[in-house]
């Protein structure tokens, strides 16, 4: 996929009210790849989820992972597949 084409989806539990969790790490992913990300969607769903694809590849699990992403590492992620030439200053993990 081209680098202006990367769509994300998060999907998160309605139940659980991560909701605005979900709404601020779009903002975040936003901010950080407007030039590479297409589009963000969020998809409310249950029983605890939290998942986060990168062009359907699933890139994030709580369930798998027992947690929730750090902001830096979910940036991280995101730009390896997203834009792996992007600088991402101090949001870096080395």
């Amino acid at each position: 996929m081209d680098k202006t084409g990367s769509r994300i989806d998060i999907r998160y539990c309605r139940q659980c009210g991560w909701l605005l969790r979900a709404t601020w790490m779009a903002q975040e992913l936003l901010t950080t790849f407007e030039q590479e990300i297409k589009e963000v969607s969020l998809s409310p769903g249950t029983g605890g989820v939290f998942e986060v694809r990168v062009d359907s590849e699933l890139v994030w699990s709580r369930k798998d992972k027992g947690r929730f992403p750090d902001i830096r590492e979910l940036k991280n992620i995101v730009r390896d597949i997203a834009a792996p030439d992007k600088d991402l200053g101090h949001s870096e993990i080395e």
